[in-house]
Protein backbone atom coordinates (compact mmCIF):
# COMPACT_ATOMS: atom_id res chain seq x y z
CA UNK A 1 0.00 0.00 0.00
CA UNK A 2 1.48 3.20 -0.79
CA UNK A 3 1.79 6.12 1.34
CA UNK A 4 -0.80 8.39 0.17
CA UNK A 5 -3.41 6.21 0.14
CA UNK A 6 -3.19 4.53 3.81
CA UNK A 7 -3.31 8.23 4.48
CA UNK A 8 -6.44 8.67 2.68
CA UNK A 9 -8.05 5.57 4.74
CA UNK A 10 -7.03 7.12 7.82
CA UNK A 11 -8.47 10.40 7.08
CA UNK A 12 -11.59 8.16 6.24
CA UNK A 13 -11.27 6.23 9.25
CA UNK A 14 -11.02 9.29 11.93
CA UNK A 15 -14.03 10.37 9.99
CA UNK A 16 -16.27 7.13 9.74
CA UNK A 17 -15.57 5.96 13.26
CA UNK A 18 -16.58 8.98 15.43
CA UNK A 19 -19.41 9.32 13.57
CA UNK A 20 -20.65 5.73 13.71
CA UNK A 21 -19.68 5.31 17.67
CA UNK A 22 -21.99 8.37 18.37
CA UNK A 23 -24.85 7.02 15.82
CA UNK A 24 -25.00 3.95 17.95
CA UNK A 25 -24.53 5.34 21.12
CA UNK A 26 -28.06 6.96 20.07
CA UNK A 27 -29.58 2.96 19.96
CA UNK A 28 -31.20 1.75 23.17
CA UNK A 29 -28.70 0.72 26.10
CA UNK A 30 -27.67 -2.71 26.92
CA UNK A 31 -27.86 -3.28 30.23
CA UNK A 32 -23.70 -3.78 30.31
CA UNK A 33 -20.50 -2.83 32.33
CA UNK A 34 -18.26 -1.69 29.45
CA UNK A 35 -14.35 -1.62 30.76
CA UNK A 36 -10.93 -1.30 29.51
CA UNK A 37 -7.70 -0.88 31.91
CA UNK A 38 -4.65 1.74 30.54
CA UNK A 39 -6.09 2.14 26.55
CA UNK A 40 -6.52 -1.73 26.08
CA UNK A 41 -3.31 -2.75 27.57
CA UNK A 42 -3.71 -4.78 30.61
CA UNK A 43 -6.30 -6.90 32.72
CA UNK A 44 -5.63 -4.35 35.57
CA UNK A 45 -6.29 -2.05 38.07
CA UNK A 46 -9.66 -0.40 39.59
CA UNK A 47 -11.21 -1.97 36.78
CA UNK A 48 -10.55 -5.17 37.03
CA UNK A 49 -11.03 -5.52 40.72
CA UNK A 50 -14.90 -4.20 39.96
CA UNK A 51 -14.99 -6.82 37.48
CA UNK A 52 -14.02 -9.60 39.44
CA UNK A 53 -16.47 -8.31 42.29
CA UNK A 54 -19.46 -7.99 39.33
CA UNK A 55 -18.33 -11.93 39.01
CA UNK A 56 -18.44 -13.19 42.25
CA UNK A 57 -21.80 -10.83 43.70
CA UNK A 58 -23.63 -10.92 40.52
CA UNK A 59 -22.73 -13.92 37.71
CA UNK A 60 -25.36 -12.78 35.65
CA UNK A 61 -23.93 -9.41 34.52
CA UNK A 62 -22.80 -8.73 31.58
CA UNK A 63 -19.74 -7.28 31.23
CA UNK A 64 -17.55 -6.76 28.02
CA UNK A 65 -13.55 -5.55 28.17
CA UNK A 66 -12.01 -3.33 25.19
CA UNK A 67 -8.55 -4.78 24.27
CA UNK A 68 -5.92 -3.64 21.90
CA UNK A 69 -4.54 -5.70 19.54
CA UNK A 70 -2.03 -7.62 20.72
CA UNK A 71 -2.43 -7.42 24.56
CA UNK A 72 -5.06 -10.19 24.69
CA UNK A 73 -3.46 -13.23 26.55
CA UNK A 74 -4.22 -12.38 29.94
CA UNK A 75 -7.88 -11.84 28.89
CA UNK A 76 -7.59 -15.23 26.73
CA UNK A 77 -6.18 -16.96 30.44
CA UNK A 78 -8.35 -15.60 32.44
CA UNK A 79 -11.42 -16.33 30.30
CA UNK A 80 -12.53 -12.70 30.46
CA UNK A 81 -14.73 -11.46 28.03
CA UNK A 82 -13.57 -8.76 25.54
CA UNK A 83 -13.71 -7.46 21.94
CA UNK A 84 -10.96 -5.83 20.14
CA UNK A 85 -10.76 -2.21 21.30
CA UNK A 86 -11.51 0.20 17.45
CA UNK A 87 -12.85 -3.09 16.22
CA UNK A 88 -15.97 -3.78 14.85
CA UNK A 89 -17.35 -5.53 17.39
CA UNK A 90 -16.59 -2.94 19.79
CA UNK A 91 -18.10 -0.38 17.88
CA UNK A 92 -20.69 -1.98 18.13
CA UNK A 93 -20.86 -2.56 22.15
CA UNK A 94 -18.98 0.36 24.19
CA UNK A 95 -21.49 3.28 23.00
CA UNK A 96 -24.57 0.83 23.57
CA UNK A 97 -23.19 0.25 27.57
CA UNK A 98 -24.98 1.58 30.44
CA UNK A 99 -21.73 1.75 32.06
CA UNK A 100 -18.55 2.57 30.82
CA UNK A 101 -15.89 2.16 33.68
CA UNK A 102 -12.10 3.51 32.72
CA UNK A 103 -8.93 4.44 34.57
CA UNK A 104 -7.02 6.27 32.17
CA UNK A 105 -8.50 9.38 30.11
CA UNK A 106 -10.39 8.71 26.55
CA UNK A 107 -10.05 9.99 22.99
CA UNK A 108 -12.52 12.97 23.04
CA UNK A 109 -14.37 11.28 19.92
CA UNK A 110 -15.87 8.85 22.08
CA UNK A 111 -18.80 10.82 23.35
CA UNK A 112 -21.05 9.72 25.64
CA UNK A 113 -24.76 9.68 25.01
CA UNK A 114 -27.65 9.59 27.02
CA UNK A 115 -28.38 6.77 29.31
CA UNK A 116 -24.72 5.38 29.62
CA UNK A 117 -22.90 6.65 33.16
CA UNK A 118 -19.56 7.26 32.65
CA UNK A 119 -17.62 6.33 35.76
CA UNK A 120 -13.70 7.37 36.04
CA UNK A 121 -11.79 5.48 38.51
CA UNK A 122 -8.17 6.81 37.85
CA UNK A 123 -5.14 4.89 38.74
CA UNK A 124 -3.33 6.91 41.93
CA UNK A 125 -2.83 8.79 44.58
CA UNK A 126 -0.92 11.71 43.28
CA UNK A 127 2.81 13.08 44.18
CA UNK A 128 3.67 14.39 41.15
CA UNK A 129 1.43 17.11 39.91
CA UNK A 130 -1.45 16.19 37.44
CA UNK A 131 -3.24 18.09 34.71
CA UNK A 132 -4.31 21.27 35.49
CA UNK A 133 -1.46 21.65 38.03
CA UNK A 134 1.23 21.09 35.29
CA UNK A 135 2.93 24.57 35.32
CA UNK A 136 4.80 23.65 31.97
CA UNK A 137 3.93 20.47 29.69
CA UNK A 138 6.81 18.79 28.39
CA UNK A 139 4.78 15.92 26.64
CA UNK A 140 5.08 15.39 22.70
CA UNK A 141 2.67 16.58 20.14
CA UNK A 142 0.97 19.29 22.86
CA UNK A 143 1.30 21.90 24.66
CA UNK A 144 0.39 23.11 28.00
CA UNK A 145 -2.94 24.96 27.11
CA UNK A 146 -4.05 22.35 24.91
CA UNK A 147 -2.85 19.60 27.15
CA UNK A 148 -4.94 21.41 30.27
CA UNK A 149 -8.41 22.29 27.73
CA UNK A 150 -8.55 18.45 26.55
CA UNK A 151 -8.36 17.54 30.73
CA UNK A 152 -11.30 19.87 31.11
CA UNK A 153 -13.29 18.54 27.92
CA UNK A 154 -12.09 15.16 29.49
CA UNK A 155 -13.88 15.39 32.66
CA UNK A 156 -16.69 16.84 31.38
CA UNK A 157 -17.86 13.77 30.11
CA UNK A 158 -17.39 11.77 33.77
CA UNK A 159 -20.35 10.79 35.91
CA UNK A 160 -18.36 10.02 38.88
CA UNK A 161 -15.10 9.86 39.81
CA UNK A 162 -13.33 7.30 42.15
CA UNK A 163 -11.00 9.18 44.91
CA UNK A 164 -8.49 7.09 47.74
CA UNK A 165 -8.74 9.85 50.29
CA UNK A 166 -9.46 13.00 51.13
CA UNK A 167 -5.99 14.45 50.23
CA UNK A 168 -6.81 13.26 46.71
CA UNK A 169 -10.74 14.57 46.25
CA UNK A 170 -8.93 18.15 46.87
CA UNK A 171 -6.30 17.48 43.99
CA UNK A 172 -8.66 15.68 41.93
CA UNK A 173 -10.98 18.70 41.65
CA UNK A 174 -9.26 21.26 41.03
CA UNK A 175 -6.27 19.18 38.35
CA UNK A 176 -9.05 18.07 36.22
CA UNK A 177 -11.44 20.61 36.14
CA UNK A 178 -13.89 18.55 37.66
CA UNK A 179 -17.48 19.33 39.13
CA UNK A 180 -19.33 16.22 39.11
CA UNK A 181 -19.38 14.02 41.87
CA UNK A 182 -16.75 12.25 43.72
CA UNK A 183 -16.71 9.01 45.68
CA UNK A 184 -14.58 8.95 48.15
CA UNK A 185 -14.36 4.88 48.88
CA UNK A 186 -11.15 4.30 48.13
CA UNK A 187 -9.43 2.40 45.15
CA UNK A 188 -11.24 -0.89 44.39
CA UNK A 189 -7.22 -1.98 43.62
CA UNK A 190 -6.53 -2.19 46.90
CA UNK A 191 -9.21 -4.48 48.11
CA UNK A 192 -7.10 -7.67 47.97
CA UNK A 193 -4.39 -5.83 49.88
CA UNK A 194 -6.76 -5.72 52.84
CA UNK A 195 -7.75 -9.29 52.29
CA UNK A 196 -6.51 -11.19 55.11
CA UNK A 197 -8.62 -14.37 54.49
CA UNK A 198 -7.09 -14.65 51.52
CA UNK A 199 -3.41 -13.31 51.84
CA UNK A 200 -1.38 -16.28 52.01
CA UNK A 201 -3.24 -18.57 49.10
CA UNK A 202 -2.88 -15.12 46.90
CA UNK A 203 0.70 -14.86 47.59
CA UNK A 204 1.42 -18.57 47.24
CA UNK A 205 -0.19 -18.25 43.56
CA UNK A 206 1.60 -15.50 42.30
CA UNK A 207 4.62 -17.02 43.27
CA UNK A 208 4.46 -20.28 41.60
CA UNK A 209 3.38 -18.29 38.61
CA UNK A 210 6.78 -16.33 38.47
CA UNK A 211 8.71 -19.66 39.44
CA UNK A 212 9.53 -17.79 42.51
CA UNK A 213 9.56 -19.74 46.12
CA UNK A 214 8.92 -18.83 49.99
CA UNK A 215 12.50 -17.63 51.61
CA UNK A 216 13.28 -15.78 48.54
CA UNK A 217 13.94 -11.92 49.51
CA UNK A 218 12.19 -10.31 46.60
CA UNK A 219 12.38 -6.50 45.90
CA UNK A 220 10.03 -4.76 43.51
CA UNK A 221 11.40 -1.88 41.45
CA UNK A 222 8.78 0.09 39.89
CA UNK A 223 10.06 3.56 38.53
CA UNK A 224 8.00 6.10 36.94
CA UNK A 225 8.27 7.25 33.67
CA UNK A 226 9.48 10.76 32.42
CA UNK A 227 7.23 13.49 30.34
CA UNK A 228 10.89 14.60 28.93
CA UNK A 229 12.09 11.40 27.42
CA UNK A 230 9.81 9.91 24.65
CA UNK A 231 10.44 7.96 21.20
CA UNK A 232 6.73 9.78 20.21
CA UNK A 233 3.64 10.32 21.72
CA UNK A 234 2.64 7.39 24.00
CA UNK A 235 5.94 5.65 24.31
CA UNK A 236 8.58 6.61 26.32
CA UNK A 237 12.16 6.02 26.77
CA UNK A 238 12.84 3.47 29.72
CA UNK A 239 16.84 5.31 30.97
CA UNK A 240 17.80 2.53 33.78
CA UNK A 241 20.05 4.29 36.38
CA UNK A 242 19.34 1.01 38.84
CA UNK A 243 22.59 -0.99 40.06
CA UNK A 244 20.88 -4.60 39.78
CA UNK A 245 24.67 -6.11 39.72
CA UNK A 246 25.53 -4.96 43.29
CA UNK A 247 22.29 -5.27 44.53
CA UNK A 248 22.23 -8.75 43.60
CA UNK A 249 25.74 -9.40 45.24
CA UNK A 250 24.17 -8.35 48.38
CA UNK A 251 22.42 -11.65 48.89
CA UNK A 252 22.18 -15.09 46.60
CA UNK A 253 18.42 -15.38 47.91
CA UNK A 254 17.69 -11.30 46.16
CA UNK A 255 15.49 -11.54 43.38
CA UNK A 256 14.32 -8.23 41.53
CA UNK A 257 10.79 -7.31 39.89
CA UNK A 258 11.37 -4.33 37.52
CA UNK A 259 8.02 -3.39 36.69
CA UNK A 260 8.43 0.13 34.29
CA UNK A 261 5.24 2.15 33.45
CA UNK A 262 2.85 0.76 31.11
CA UNK A 263 4.08 4.03 28.83
CA UNK A 264 7.46 2.65 28.58
CA UNK A 265 8.74 0.89 25.76
CA UNK A 266 12.08 -0.27 25.24
CA UNK A 267 13.03 -3.24 26.36
CA UNK A 268 15.92 -3.61 29.17
CA UNK A 269 18.13 -6.31 28.43
CA UNK A 270 18.01 -9.09 31.81
CA UNK A 271 20.06 -11.86 30.85
CA UNK A 272 22.98 -11.38 32.55
CA UNK A 273 21.03 -11.82 35.75
CA UNK A 274 20.63 -15.34 34.94
CA UNK A 275 17.05 -15.27 36.05
CA UNK A 276 17.48 -13.25 39.40
CA UNK A 277 15.94 -10.06 37.72
CA UNK A 278 12.37 -10.76 36.12
CA UNK A 279 11.07 -8.08 33.65
CA UNK A 280 7.63 -7.47 35.02
CA UNK A 281 6.77 -4.50 32.66
CA UNK A 282 4.44 -6.39 31.01
CA UNK A 283 3.29 -8.71 33.76
CA UNK A 284 -1.12 -8.10 34.27
CA UNK A 285 -1.36 -6.37 37.54
CA UNK A 286 0.80 -5.03 39.83
CA UNK A 287 -0.98 -5.49 42.81
CA UNK A 288 -0.37 -9.40 42.06
CA UNK A 289 4.12 -8.01 42.73
CA UNK A 290 3.00 -5.70 46.00
CA UNK A 291 1.64 -8.98 47.24
CA UNK A 292 5.02 -11.03 47.52
CA UNK A 293 7.78 -8.07 47.29
CA UNK A 294 9.38 -7.44 50.78
CA UNK A 295 10.79 -4.54 49.70
CA UNK A 296 9.51 -1.34 47.29
CA UNK A 297 12.04 0.82 45.59
CA UNK A 298 10.54 3.67 43.53
CA UNK A 299 11.19 7.59 42.86
CA UNK A 300 7.71 9.56 42.08
CA UNK A 301 5.42 7.02 41.26
CA UNK A 302 2.30 5.92 43.31
CA UNK A 303 2.75 2.76 43.70
CA UNK A 304 3.72 3.93 47.18
CA UNK A 305 0.11 4.74 48.31
CA UNK A 306 -0.91 1.70 47.64
CA UNK A 307 2.31 -0.25 48.73
CA UNK A 308 1.58 1.36 52.06
CA UNK A 309 -1.42 -1.07 52.49
CA UNK A 310 1.48 -3.92 53.13
CA UNK A 311 3.08 -1.95 55.55
CA UNK A 312 6.32 -3.29 54.20
CA UNK A 313 9.51 -0.89 53.83
CA UNK A 314 9.56 0.81 50.99
CA UNK A 315 12.97 3.18 49.65
CA UNK A 316 12.96 6.33 47.30
CA UNK A 317 15.52 6.37 44.59
CA UNK A 318 15.11 9.98 43.72
CA UNK A 319 18.30 10.44 41.09
CA UNK A 320 16.79 13.60 39.45
CA UNK A 321 14.80 14.76 42.46
CA UNK A 322 15.53 18.42 41.48
CA UNK A 323 15.24 18.09 37.58
CA UNK A 324 11.82 16.30 38.21
CA UNK A 325 10.59 18.69 40.84
CA UNK A 326 11.89 21.90 38.65
CA UNK A 327 11.55 20.71 35.28
CA UNK A 328 9.79 18.02 34.79
CA UNK A 329 6.41 17.43 36.90
CA UNK A 330 6.79 19.00 40.81
CA UNK A 331 5.23 18.05 43.84
CA UNK A 332 2.10 18.80 46.16
CA UNK A 333 4.22 17.52 48.82
CA UNK A 334 8.08 17.94 49.97
CA UNK A 335 8.47 14.30 49.49
CA UNK A 336 11.58 14.67 52.51
CA UNK A 337 8.86 15.74 54.61
CA UNK A 338 5.94 12.90 54.24
CA UNK A 339 7.25 10.07 52.54
CA UNK A 340 7.57 6.65 54.76
CA UNK A 341 11.56 5.68 53.75
CA UNK A 342 15.09 7.01 53.00
CA UNK A 343 15.26 9.20 50.10
CA UNK A 344 18.39 8.33 48.44
CA UNK A 345 20.03 10.01 45.10
CA UNK A 346 22.76 7.55 44.06
CA UNK A 347 23.72 4.08 43.67
CA UNK A 348 26.12 3.44 46.28
CA UNK A 349 23.77 5.09 48.70
CA UNK A 350 20.58 2.83 47.31
CA UNK A 351 22.79 -0.21 47.37
CA UNK A 352 23.66 0.76 51.47
CA UNK A 353 20.26 1.21 52.20
CA UNK A 354 19.29 -2.35 50.62
CA UNK A 355 21.83 -3.63 52.52
CA UNK A 356 20.44 -2.31 55.59
CA UNK A 357 17.02 -3.33 55.04
CA UNK A 358 18.05 -7.11 53.80
CA UNK A 359 19.79 -7.36 57.47
CA UNK A 360 17.33 -6.12 59.50
CA UNK A 361 15.18 -7.76 61.67
CA UNK A 362 12.17 -9.46 60.52
CA UNK A 363 10.02 -8.28 59.91
CA UNK A 364 11.95 -5.08 59.50
CA UNK A 365 11.37 -1.82 61.38
CA UNK A 366 9.40 0.30 59.61
CA UNK A 367 10.08 3.49 59.48
CA UNK A 368 8.65 6.59 61.85
CA UNK A 369 6.73 8.17 59.36
CA UNK A 370 5.06 5.21 58.08
CA UNK A 371 2.26 5.12 60.15
CA UNK A 372 1.45 9.09 59.70
CA UNK A 373 1.34 7.94 55.80
CA UNK A 374 -1.02 4.97 56.48
CA UNK A 375 -2.91 7.01 58.19
CA UNK A 376 -3.67 10.19 55.85
CA UNK A 377 -3.45 7.95 52.55
CA UNK A 378 -4.37 4.54 53.49
CA UNK A 379 -8.52 4.56 53.09
CA UNK A 380 -9.93 1.71 54.90
CA UNK A 381 -13.24 0.97 55.84
CA UNK A 382 -14.19 -2.67 57.93
CA UNK A 383 -16.65 -4.67 56.79
CA UNK A 384 -16.82 -3.48 53.01
CA UNK A 385 -15.08 -3.42 49.99
CA UNK A 386 -14.28 -0.41 47.51
CA UNK A 387 -16.01 -2.32 45.13
CA UNK A 388 -18.90 -3.11 46.87
CA UNK A 389 -19.36 0.59 47.76
CA UNK A 390 -19.01 1.72 43.89
CA UNK A 391 -21.71 -0.56 42.90
CA UNK A 392 -24.17 0.41 45.88
CA UNK A 393 -23.81 3.59 44.19
CA UNK A 394 -24.61 2.97 41.20
CA UNK A 395 -27.56 0.89 42.18
CA UNK A 396 -28.83 4.06 44.06
CA UNK A 397 -28.52 6.00 41.08
CA UNK A 398 -30.81 3.46 38.94
CA UNK A 399 -33.41 3.37 41.69
CA UNK A 400 -33.55 7.08 41.52
CA UNK A 401 -33.66 7.33 37.88
CA UNK A 402 -36.83 4.83 37.84
CA UNK A 403 -38.25 6.77 40.41
CA UNK A 404 -38.13 10.17 38.46
CA UNK A 405 -39.20 8.42 35.27
CA UNK A 406 -42.31 6.88 37.00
Amino acid sequence: MNANLRRTLERMYHKVVPATFTMVGRLPKRELFFFESFHGRQYSDNPRAIYEYIQSQYPDATCVWAVKKGFEQPFIDNDVPYVRRMGLKWLLTMPRAKYWIFNTRMPKWMKKTKGTTFVQTWHGTPLKRLGLDIQQVNMPDTDTERYRENFRQESARWDYLLSPNAYSTTIFKRAFAYTGPVLEIGYPRNDILQDEEHLAANRKQVLQKLGLKEGQKIILYAPTWRDNQFHRKGAYKYDNQFPFAEVLELDPEVVVLLRTHYLVVDAFDIKQYHGRVLDCGKYPDIRDLYLISDLLITDYSSVMFDYAFTKRPMLFYMYDEAEYDQEIRGFYFDPKEELPGAIVADKKELVAEIHQQLLAAIPPPLHPRYQTFYDKYCLVEEGTTASARLLAALANQDKGERQLGE
